[in-house]
């Protein structure tokens, strides 16, 4: 049987030109492993917008941070943290058009705090950050985050719009938000809109006609709109994708709708995050354990969910694809329950949303393969956490063919940074 190519196959001898083996050698398992080249592809397919934002809580790598710098792509923060990431990759404060943006539902302290300092532009999601930071800076242009009533997403955790979701300034509250800017002497120069992720070209569209209808709200003092994210991605063979011209001429009539209404240019941003780098990612694990329970085959990786969440989190699919340590790509197929090392029944890679377990067909699997998990770079490192005293996963970044780690694997010491032992008498 030839060596499978396909990015939805189930046998496979290397990770983006790179043999599978000579990462586990390298650099150990588990191991996420990032192709630049795919980026820097996925930033151009955006290049008919006038800016291309980065939503980096999708993967705020600082070496991912870097590639899609270097793509020519701005970033949006959702935190103090990811601001300064996004600094230390290379982004610049000051800059027109802004090069990072800070876009939440509330201000916690130290967010307020480093906004006001860094004079760092914000997209406010709540009538409350308005008050907030009007009241330490008075006059300072805005972007209002606005909930259009209405929100779709690949799973109900991901839907970011309707009357069950927290995000956003609801629409028909909308005057009252522009009201407090107002009083604030705070310009909105700019609206926001995203209703979720992986939603399809029908719903992304009542996005552009919910925009326009707010943007007429605002009035002339708007300067940008934003298309906000959730293109989807194919993570199943045959899945659809978006027609990103078609989607383009959408908005862009919008835009130019809204331009005679409002008499002067709009800058017309878009804001994707996994459709930037989930492609573009791969987990790499090492298969540790093959057992039968019952009626199911589990084979079981030295990956879990503190590694990857996502199936966990909202049942969600990623290709799957065996390499076969003793180079034997003639092995039959099974299916098998793909599962991590973690103490809970959750940690399972093959799981449908609400919990249910379920398998997928695969070569058999000896102890010592290694088993990729693909469309992995978004929502994966990002999310991933030291349950059961797990350290982080390490990062590579391969461009040009050539692997490089980015981000080294914990250590104990990691593990325990910051803890004391109070003593008995404290």
């Amino acid at each position: 049987m030839p060596i499978a190519t396909d990015p939805f196959a189930t046998l496979k001898a290397d990770v983006f030109g790179v043999p599978a083996a000579e990462i586990a050698r390298r650099f150990g398992t588990p191991t996420y492993v990032y192709e630049a080249e795919t980026i820097g592809r996925r930033v151009a397919d955006l290049r008919a917008f006038d800016l291309v934002r980065y939503a980096q809580k999708a993967n705020s790598s600082l070496a991912v941070l870097d590639v899609v710098r270097r793509a020519g792509a701005m970033v949006d923060a959702v935190s103090v943290g990811e601001a300064k990431r996004a600094i230390a990759a290379g982004y610049s404060l000051g800059q027109d058009p802004p090069e990072i943006v800070y876009t939440a539902d509330i201000f916690d302290r130290d967010s307020l705090e480093f906004v006001v300092q860094a004079q760092l532009p914000c997209n406010c999601g709540s009538a409350d950050m308005i008050d907030q930071l009007g009241a330490r800076m008075p006059g300072v242009p805005i972007t209002l985050r606005v909930n259009p009533g209405f929100g779709h997403g690949h799973s109900r955790k991901t839907n970011t719009g309707g009357d069950h979701s927290k995000h956003g300034i609801w629409h028909e509250r909308l005057g009252e938000a522009l009201g407090r800017a107002a009083a604030l002497g705070m310009p909105v120069a700019g609206l926001h809109m995203h209703i979720g992720s992986g939603t399809d070209m029908e719903h992304l569209g009542q996005v552009a006609g919910a925009m326009e209808a707010a943007a007429l709200k605002v009035g002339p003092q708007l300067e940008t709109i934003s298309a906000g994210g959730g293109l989807p991605v194919a993570y199943k063979a045959g899945q659809p994708g978006v027609d990103l011209d078609a989607y383009f001429r959408l908005w862009d009539a919008a835009r130019k709708r809204l331009e005679a209404a409002l008499g002067h240019a709009l800058r017309l941003e878009i804001e994707p995050g996994r459709y930037l780098v989930a492609e573009a990612g791969a987990l790499v694990a090492e298969v540790r354990a093959v057992k039968r329970v019952g009626g199911n085959t589990f084979v079981l990786l030295d990956a879990g969910f503190n590694n990857l969440a996502r199936p966990i989190l909202y049942g969600s699919y990623h290709p799957m694809a065996l390499v076969p340590m003793d180079g034997d790509f003639n092995r039959p197929e099974m299916d098998v329950v793909v599962g991590g090392p973690l103490c809970e029944s959750g940690d399972i890679f093959t799981q449908d949303e609400g919990g249910y377990v379920g398998t997928r067909r695969l070569p058999e699997a000896r102890v010592g393969d290694l088993l990729l998990i693909e469309r992995a770079g978004a929502y994966g490192f990002a999310m991933g956490s030291n349950y059961n005293g797990k350290p982080l996963a390490a990062e590579v970044l391969v461009r040009g063919g050539r692997p490089t780690l980015c981000r080294a694997r914990q250590g104990f010491e990691d593990l325990v940074r910051g803890e004391v032992i109070p003593p008995l008498d404290a």
